[in-house]
């Protein structure tokens, strides 16, 4: 009984870490379809839009037939825009149905493999947390795939203004040549000037996709040149020469800091694999430090200075160029 009073615990803990994590992330950006309705008719909300909204829409609608969940990441999340980022066709309920899942799965797994029940909680975050890990990590792989494209990219867009195309064209063309995700992002800029978005709000939504400083140099030389005039192509080439030269002093960093992070990875994964190595061996040894109260206090002194010296380490090794 008290088992599953503990199973049933850790699944409540976890959900409200997931929500918690939810309301953290937060933000005061409109939803996904009020930013395409806007981006198609090229004007920003009004008041009276927004007390339509307020009172009930097609778009509040349109949000509640989605699903409890989805309407709750709608309304006090961000996260909506990290599936997007992504590049996920996963949806917000099937996300938590999954965190909730595996949660769930882990509990069931520490309890029937007879663990200590202390386990669970670790174990049910553990699980919860992974699929925001996945997409977490889905998301940083994109963004730098997108930073190894981009100096092509604006080579490319070079080439066809020197070729006598238009900007648009340009766009276009990256879109058709170049791969995934640079080809997509872009393609979809010229979708949407297509359908009459300006060229200036159409870069806004690509800069908001794809939080990237040099992307965020090419769009505003693109508004700048749209608006005082000037030699593009040049602006472009520059702008590619920077970031290949970025990325050659980013590997000479990355070489030169690679004991540091060998060293930061085997300290931190030293204490937990030799726990779970001893309390193989002798589970009655370690079990003291969950049932005494000098034994919780070290854990927690131990969680501590294990978040310290990541922070530490990591702050040592991470050189921004």
């Amino acid at each position: 009984m008290s088992t599953l009073l503990i199973c049933i615990a850790a699944f409540v803990g976890v959900a409200a870490l997931v929500g918690g994590v939810a309301l953290f992330m937060r933000g005061d950006t409109d939803s996904q379809l009020e930013g395409r309705l806007d981006q198609m008719t090229g004007r920003a909300k009004s008041a009276t839009a927004d007390s339509m909204l307020t009172h009930g829409s097609l778009l509040e609608s349109l949000s509640a037939s989605q699903g409890f969940f989805a309407d709750l990441l709608g309304r006090f999340s961000r996260i909506s825009v990290l599936f997007e980022q992504a590049d996920t066709t996963l949806t917000p309920s099937r996300f938590f149905m999954i965190s909730g899942g595996l949660a769930l799965a882990g509990t069931a797994v520490v309890a029937i493999a007879g663990l200590h029940p202390a386990l669970l909680p670790l174990v049910a975050i553990t699980g919860g947390m992974m699929p925001l890990g996945w997409l977490m990590f889905r998301r940083r792989r994109r963004f730098r795939k997108f930073a190894a494209q981009l100096p092509d990219g604006l080579e490319l867009v070079a080439r066809a203004l020197r070729a006598g195309h238009s900007l648009a064209a340009g766009f276009h063309l990256v879109g058709e040549e170049m791969a995934d995700p640079m080809g997509k992002e872009f393609n979809r800029v010229f979708e949407e000037q297509n359908l009459g978005v300006t060229m200036e709000d159409a870069l806004n939504s690509l800069t908001e996709r794809i939080p990237n400083l040099d992307l965020k140099f090419f769009a505003t030389a693109v508004v700048l040149q749209r608006q005082t005039g000037g030699d593009l192509a040049e602006i472009l080439d520059k702008i590619g020469y920077l970031i290949r030269e970025r990325f050659k002093i980013w590997g000479q960093v990355q070489a030169l800091t690679g004991e540091g992070r060998l060293s930061g990875i085997v300290l931190l994964a030293l204490p937990p694999a030799l726990f779970m190595a001893v309390y193989r061996l002798n589970p009655d040894y370690v079990t003291v430090l969950f049932t005494d109260p000098m034994g919780r206090q070290m854990l927690l002194v131990a969680a501590v200075l294990q978040v310290v010296g990541a922070l530490v380490i990591r702050k040592i090794v991470n050189i921004r160029v």
